[in-house]
């Protein structure tokens, strides 16, 4: 089972590398946005709004979280179960939101399309597979859930933010100033409460789902 989970997560690892290295250099390219289809704009531009999307962020989370289990399937640590719920949430959200609500609306081909299918399709299901069947666990507390609610909300506290200046919003739910702040803020909020769900049942589930590697 250990070899199983440093294996699955390596190769989870490697297709989130391989979907980062196609956007990036779609970036440097002036290619479409993975994440939106978008094309044109600076480099500097297109490099922070990619690093401003949710995707990629929880997609980072599940790169480092990935490579840590890669090299020790047991790791643990106060600030380490943190990161791994966060991995798990966020991911989870992007993959529901995306085929939910963004999925219809982004029509991508090409080097495009393999970058998203990596985010936003391989990336969510692996990672949660990889903890409903290799763990570690248990490893949550409900500080634990507690402490992973700190990146989403800042993130929403920076998209809102620097939105109010520069009129960009990563994804179209969001946008304040196509929707006005009311409605943005309520979408923003339903998709907490989904996260809210999400963490409890991932806590629950933590303390009754069999222990990898334990008979």
């Amino acid at each position: 089972m250990t070899r199983v989970s440093r294996w699955w997560h390596g190769v989870l690892a490697l297709v989130i590398i391989g979907s980062l290295v196609i956007q990036l250099v779609l970036v440097f390219t002036g290619g479409a946005d993975a994440n939106s289809g978008q094309t044109g704009g600076g480099v500097g531009l297109r490099l922070w709004r990619l690093f401003s999307y949710f995707t990629i962020e929880s997609n980072l989370f599940v790169l480092v979280t990935a490579l840590v289990l890669a090299r020790n399937p047991a790791a643990d640590g106060r600030l380490w179960r943190i990161v791994r719920l966060d991995a798990l949430l966020g991911i989870l959200i992007t993959g529901l939101v995306f085929a939910i609500v963004l999925a219809p609306q982004v029509h991508l081909t090409g080097a495009a399309l393999v970058a998203t299918i990596g985010f936003h399709y391989i990336s969510p299901w692996a990672c949660v597979v990889a903890w409903l069947f290799f763990g570690p666990r248990p490893r949550m507390s409900w500080g634990t859930v507690a402490g992973a609610f700190v990146w989403p909300v800042a993130w929403l506290v920076y998209i809102f933010t620097q939105g109010a200046f520069t009129r960009w919003y990563p994804y179209p739910f969001l946008d304040a100033g196509e929707l006005g702040f009311g409605v943005a803020a309520r979408n923003a909020l339903l998709v907490v409460a989904l996260a809210l769900v999400l963490a409890v049942l991932f806590k629950l589930l933590d303390r009754r789902l069999p222990v990898p590697g334990r008979r």
